[in-house]
């Protein structure tokens, strides 16, 4: 469990880096994370521990970082996650006092090819109603998903007990803290969620009542995706992408978006918002070039006398200036 004494760190010498990672455990910022967080993080910090935990966090050099870094080349994720992760340590071991600098800044950075979950496309959003019918379990836990673009621990909570007469308000327990959504319930989302019991946990809850963990509903959803045809990776958080993709193609400001997700790194909403926006400026650039070349002459000959006119009439002026630059008359 994230924030507890591992077998890694349970006994650790004073000064050591497994002295340190024990000592971020207990620090307000990563208390701060929410609990399926200290898990993910604590995984990666406890096998670093187990394996480097007894050397000195004092003298840790960016050359030794990038070593380790480099070892982990066949999982560029992994790298990544693992550079974040002792980033964190490191700052916490500055603030500390255990050293005047933090190496990781310095160390090399991971490049990654990949982009993160997939975004659903509106194509595999039709494959997914279409095998889910309305009334069913999974059915209902994607319209939940796609109308309020809740991260997945959140919205496997999302229940009548967070309703009000403005909407949905939830208070999410994210990596930067607690943030308080208020998120207006969409018409076609009131009707899938019309009939769900009132003293549920939950609207998206088991065949017995009772409320999923996140994992089993990560796996529950990305599983029916499998069988309803769509591409591997197929993911709640994809569907939470999804609706940040809408929300930008519809028009909405970055803020607006974000008032809706949650989100708190603007950067990360106005990509949803570049992408929309080059897609809108496209078909008008497209249909600006289209309009502006229906307005001239066609050089094709079997469209029009009109074109072939002209067409003969710049071949004749062409022919003229060539004669014009050697010094001959043009012909009649």
């Amino acid at each position: 469990m994230g924030g507890e004494e591992t077998p890694a760190v349970r006994r650790v010498k004073a000064g050591s880096i497994a002295a340190a990672v024990k000592g971020y455990y207990g620090s307000t910022e990563f208390k701060a994370l929410a609990k399926s967080t200290q898990d993910v993080y604590s995984g990666v910090l406890d096998r670093f521990v187990e394996k480097h935990g007894d050397g000195p966090i004092a003298t840790m050099q960016p050359k030794n970082i990038n070593i380790i870094i480099d070892e982990m080349a066949d999982t560029p994720s992994a790298a990544s996650n693992f550079r974040k992760r002792l980033k964190a340590v490191m700052d916490y071991a500055v603030s500390a006092g255990l050293r005047s600098d933090n190496p990781v800044v310095v160390a090399k950075r991971v490049k990654l090819k990949t982009k993160g979950h997939r975004t659903w496309t509106e194509e595999d959003i039709t494959k997914f109603r279409k095998q889910y019918k309305v009334g069913t379990p999974l059915r209902l836990a994607f319209e939940v998903l796609l109308h309020t673009g809740l991260r997945r621990s959140d919205a496997v909570r999302l229940g009548w007990q967070h309703f009000t007469k403005d909407g949905f308000v939830i208070s999410t327990k994210k990596s930067q803290g607690h943030v308080e959504l208020c998120i207006p319930v969409h018409a076609d989302l009131a009707r899938y969620i019309a009939d769900c019991p009132n003293d549920g946990p939950a609207f998206i809850a088991t065949m017995y009542g009772r409320a999923r963990s996140e994992k089993a509903f990560s796996s529950w959803i990305s599983e029916a995706a499998g069988d309803a045809g769509l591409p591997e990776g197929s993911s709640p958080h994809g569907v939470r992408k999804a609706a940040c993709r809408r929300l930008a193609e519809a028009g909405c400001s970055a803020l607006e978006i974000m008032s809706i997700t949650g989100h708190t790194d603007i950067r990360e909403i106005e990509r949803y918002c570049r992408e929309a926006a080059k897609r809108k400026l496209a078909v008008a650039a497209m249909a600006k070039l289209q309009n502006g070349f229906d307005k001239l002459p066609n050089p094709s000959p079997r469209l029009g006398k009109s074109a072939d006119k002209l067409l003969k009439s710049l071949t004749r002026k062409a022919v003229w200036r060539s004669r014009q630059d050697s010094n001959l008359q043009p012909a009649e």
